[in-house]
């Protein structure tokens, strides 16, 4: 376990931050447009961001790198910029820290599925390593491997992490089957789990796909199945569509009331994803007595 885990562990739960994409586009991001581009255009609303979680209490803060690997900024016509992108995303994130947050950094999918051989392992795990490699070099503390469906494509993110030598948080997003308690490719907890702790994940953990009140189920489950600090992120509810956006309705005081049975069960990290603001993470704190 690396010394920057140990010094976190050592006054858990850690509270992380809430949802990027939803404030990128409060401040003016179109939907559509690529978020990560915004690290250079408009560095100033990316830090707002950053910056308004860690006055919420949050200790360990992302950045916004979530689709800053090649295949997903070729569709931009951006994947001559990913080392210059990413090094951005750390540097915001660390000013608006200021030390007195971690900076994690965020790893999304690639876009493509392995299934169809739209692209194949090497090529992923390739376009994974390019970016973990300048994340790593800009001074991420850690990388968070976040919203994967496909554990295939999250070991080779895991892997590609760790072998740019970074402290490695894995999630997977669960959002199908019947109890909700499967990723879109099919996969449980418990296969999830095994396979991010082969690779070689510190942290494992679940995000997306869902509303805090299904995510203490799964996070009972992830308990169970590893030895690993669990990492829980989860929506405000599940959205409804206004005028072609998504919108949250369940407030951060309704999110926090689920915090004491993550805590309960001995989740280690708790943020929030889609729909969540700093006024969630304070709410969190709060109901930590915080």
């Amino acid at each position: 376990m690396s010394d920057l885990l140990k010094r976190l562990l050592e006054d858990r739960p850690i509270v992380t931050d809430g949802a990027w994409g939803t404030q990128l586009q409060e401040r003016g991001l179109p939907v559509g447009a690529c978020p990560d581009e915004w690290n250079l255009s408009h560095p100033q609303a990316v830090e707002s961001v950053a910056r308004d979680y860690v006055e919420a209490g949050s200790r360990v803060i992302l950045t916004n790198t979530f689709g800053a690997n090649r295949i997903t900024l070729e569709k931009h016509g951006l994947a001559d910029r990913v080392a210059e992108i990413n090094r951005a995303g750390v540097e915001i994130s660390r000013r608006a820290a200021n030390g007195r947050a971690a900076v994690f950094a965020s790893v999304g999918p690639t876009g493509v599925l392995l299934m169809m051989g739209e692209k194949t392992a090497a090529e992923l795990e390739q376009a994974f390593f390019e970016q973990t490699q300048a994340l790593a070099q800009a001074g991420a503390d850690a990388v968070v491997v976040e919203t994967m469906s496909d554990p295939n494509e999250a070991v080779l993110a895991v892997r590609a992490a760790k072998t740019a030598g970074l402290l490695t948080v894995a999630c997977m997003s669960f959002d199908s089957g019947k109890q909700r308690d499967r990723t879109m490719m099919g996969t449980t907890p418990e296969q999830a789990a095994e396979a991010l702790a082969q690779a070689g994940a510190d942290v494992i953990g679940a995000n997306c796909g869902q509303g805090i009140e299904g995510y203490v189920a799964i996070a009972r489950r992830l308990k169970a199945a590893t030895d690993r600090p669990v990492w829980i992120k989860a929506n405000a509810g599940m959205p409804q569509i206004v005028d072609g956006r998504a919108a949250y309705v369940m407030t951060p005081e309704e999110f926090a009331e689920y915090v004491p049975q993550l805590v309960e069960l001995g989740v280690a990290f708790i943020g929030g994803c889609c729909g969540t603001t700093p006024a969630f993470i304070a709410a969190v704190r709060r109901r930590l007595g915080r």
